[in-house]
């Protein structure tokens, strides 16, 4: 039996994803917002011609790496008296 290419430590051919499916990935951001993070490079992304492209592996080790980070606490200003 000859082992595939998994087996034998080769690496293994991903598809990319087009933007519509990278944002469904991602939890429905919207198309545009993913283009800006992939044109900033805040998001693992790649450019093929005029278009974005990504890897599922990669945009979930990116997300993981999101998911405990600090981030700016929200400002509230419970100051103002609200009124009903």
């Amino acid at each position: 039996m000859v082992p595939n290419e998994h087996e034998r430590g080769e690496p293994r051919f991903e598809p990319l994803l087009d933007d519509k499916q990278a944002s469904a990935l991602l939890g429905g951001i919207h198309v545009k917002t993913l283009q800006r993070l992939a044109r900033t490079g805040k998001v693992p992304a790649y450019r093929v011609g005029r278009f974005w492209r990504y890897r599922a592996s990669e945009l979930d080790s990116w997300l993981r790496s999101k998911v405990n980070s600090p981030r700016q606490p929200a400002r509230v200003d419970f100051t103002k008296e609200t009124s009903q």
